[in-house]
């Protein structure tokens, strides 16, 4: 079985977790092969195998069954970009601190590695969005798990977002910026922003403005089949576009198109781990002393 792996440097304390981890791959002959960075990394900290091959982003990681993202949910945001449209299932280890995307603790590795090696996991399909803007800004990395932002660059007045949905007029958000999300990044800045949260199943996008200057204006989720596309202006002729972990400065002017991205992300879930599990478990959703205690992930 091929297994390609990404991460980001660890706690001293997690160092036997990964060793077993790799002693693990290496005693069941897997073909493992692990991002060049992270593996220098490695390198510093454990004897690695000569069996092990390294890849960049300029590879292609093709015929791999499994991709497994070590560090936190914006390693794994990371994994997506690696992965594109070749749709390998990701398994996300979480070494970092929430994990509500990497939801594997470091004490279940060996039975997470063990139940890839005997098929006793399902896949849970996320929906990318995809970000189309002219001058180009993204590259072929125009696709995210979590949301699109537009946001004013600096401590300046609020800007002015115009919104278009299918090229008819939404409204123009006076705020310090606006949030366009997926079901998966529903649970991210744009909850925090007053958004609603959405099942990783829904086929919605969730736009919110951020610090609105005014009250009549919400949240507002409309289908990912639309075109929702923006006009930026404001007394600055710069503003910041950011797609999940990546931010690029633009200037007033650009044109911006976002809709749902032809391919998806597959996630592995074990142990009945799920959507609404992790919710419970991570966000503390619904904590109240008269329900049922739930099992922590």
């Amino acid at each position: 079985m091929k297994i390609a792996i990404l991460g980001k440097p660890f706690d001293e304390a997690q160092k036997p977790v990964l060793q077993a981890l790799l002693d693990d791959l290496l005693y069941r002959q897997a073909e493992v092969s692990i991002e060049q960075t992270f593996y220098e990394f490695l390198g510093r900290h454990f004897d690695l195998p000569k069996a092990f091959a390294t890849f960049t982003r300029d590879d292609s990681l093709a015929g791999n069954r499994f991709v497994l993202s070590i560090g936190g949910d914006g390693t794994l945001l990371d994994t997506v970009t690696y992965v594109g449209a070749l749709e390998i299932p990701i398994l996300g280890i979480n070494t970092g601190r929430l994990g509500f995307l990497a939801t594997i603790s470091p004490q279940n590795i060996a039975p997470a590695i063990d139940a890839l090696f005997k098929g006793h996991f399902v896949l849970e399909d996320r929906s990318l969005i995809r970000v189309d803007t002219d001058p180009d800004t993204f590259g072929d990395l125009n696709f995210g798990l979590n949301e699109f932002s537009i946001l004013k660059r600096d401590t300046s007045s609020m800007i002015v977002v115009h919104t278009y949905i299918d090229g008819e007029y939404l409204n123009s958000y006076w705020a310090d910026g606006l949030i366009v999300a997926t079901p998966t990044g529903s649970t991210g800045y744009s909850l925090s922003c007053g958004g609603p949260v959405m099942l990783p199943q829904t086929n919605n996008f969730v736009i919110a403005p951020v610090c609105p200057h005014n009250l009549n204006v919400r949240p507002l989720i409309v289908p990912d089949r639309s075109v929702i596309s923006f006009e930026i202006e404001g007394r600055s002729n710069n503003f910041l576009l950011s797609l999940d972990s990546r931010s690029r400065t633009v200037e007033a002017g650009i044109q911006i198109a976002i809709r749902r991205e032809n391919f998806r992300v597959r996630l592995v879930k074990l142990n009945q781990v799920n959507f609404l599990s992790t919710l419970r478990s991570k966000l503390n959703w619904g904590l109240d002393r008269r329900n049922p205690v739930s099992t922590p992930v």
